[in-house]
C-alpha cells in the first residue's frame, strides 16, 4: 500500500474472532486495561510487538471465548482501541458459507454487510440528535485495507474471495435452514454474528475497517446435514495458521517506514 496515501501513520489493531485469543505474531509487549464510559470493567487489550511495529489486539470473545455474540460490549471495545491511538482495525470472524464456493477453509474479504441483528447498543450517540450525527455507510469497509488483505492473502498462496455480502445474526444460536435460504435471497454471501454493530462503530470515531472472514461450515441446509460443531472447531484449528501468516504480511504492509 503506497505510503503516500496515507495522511497518517497506520496504528493497527486486530478484533480476534472464534479460534483466534492470541494474536501471535511477537512478544506481548504491555496489557493495556482502559477504561472506557460504556463497562464498568476495564478493556484488556495486548500491545505485540511484530516485526514491522507494534500491534494491538482484543479478543472479542475474551481469551476464554466466553462472551456470546450478543453479550459483547461493542462500544466498549472499539472506543478502547481508539483511546489507545488506533486508526485501522483488521477484524477477524468466522463464519458460514451461504453462495457458491463459499466453502469450508475458504477465506473472504467482503465489501457489504446487512445487518440482521436487534437489540444491540449500536451507536455511541447518546445525547441529543442532530443530522451531524448521521455517517455514511454506503460502503462499510475500507477499501485501502482490504486491498491490503488481498494482497496479504495471495502472498499467503490462500484460497480467496474479495467482495461480498456479510449477513450478521444475532445468535447465539445457528440459523435454521428456511432462513439461510432467505439470507441467500436477500444476496448475502457468508453469514456471522459480530460483524455489527462493530463496523458501524468504527466508522463513527472515523477508525478505518476491514474483515477478513474465515467460513467454517455450509450455512444449515446446504451441508447435507446437521451442522458439526467439532467439524467447525477443525477448521477453525486449522484456518487460524493461514490467518496469522495473512496477517503477517498484512503488518508488513501497513507498517513498512515511509
Amino acid at each position: 500500500m503506497p505510503t503516500s496515501n496515507r495522511p497518517e501513520p497506520v496504528r493497527l489493531a486486530v478484533i480476534g474472532g472464534s479460534g483466534l485469543y492470541r494474536l501471535g505474531l511477537g512478544p506481548v509487549t504491555t496489557t493495556h486495561q482502559v477504561n472506557t464510559p460504556f463497562a464498568d470493567e476495564p478493556v484488556d487489550v495486548f500491545e505485540e510487538q511484530t516485526a514491522a511495529g507494534p500491534v494491538w489486539f482484543l479478543p472479542r470473545h475474551g481469551e476464554h471465548h466466553t462472551v456470546a455474540p450478543h453479550r459483547i460490549n461493542y462500544r466498549a471495545n472499539v472506543w478502547a482501541l481508539h483511546s489507545l491511538g488506533c486508526n485501522s482495525i483488521v477484524a477477524i470472524n468466522a463464519t458460514g458459507g451461504i453462495s457458491a464456493g463459499m466453502i469450508p477453509g475458504r477465506l473472504v474479504i467482503p465489501d457489504q454487510i446487512i445487518d440482521y441483528s436487534y437489540g444491540r447498543e449500536h451507536t455511541f450517540i447518546t445525547d441529543e440528535h442532530s443530522l451531524a450525527h448521521h455517517i455514511d455507510f454506503t460502503n462499510p469497509f475500507d477499501p485501502l485495507l482490504m486491498e491490503c488483505l488481498a494482497g496479504s492473502v495471495k502472498q499467503a498462496r490462500l484460497e480467496y474471495r474479495l467482495g461480498g455480502v456479510y449477513g450478521c445474526t444475532q445468535g447465539p444460536r445457528l440459523e435454521t435452514a428456511a432462513e439461510i435460504r432467505r439470507m441467500y435471497r436477500d444476496g448475502c454471501d457468508i453469514v456471522g454474528m459480530t460483524g455489527m454493530p462493530e463496523a458501524a462503530l468504527c466508522r463513527e470515531l472515523g477508525l478505518r475497517y476491514a474483515m477478513l472472514a474465515l467460513v467454517v461450515n455450509r450455512g444449515a441446509g446446504l451441508g447435507g446435514g446437521e451442522i458439526s460443531l467439532d467439524e467447525i472447531r477443525q477448521v477453525l484449528v486449522q484456518g487460524v495458521d493461514g490467518i496469522r501468516i495473512v496477517l503477517r504480511h498484512c503488518c508488513q504492509m501497513l507498517l513498512k517506514p515511509a
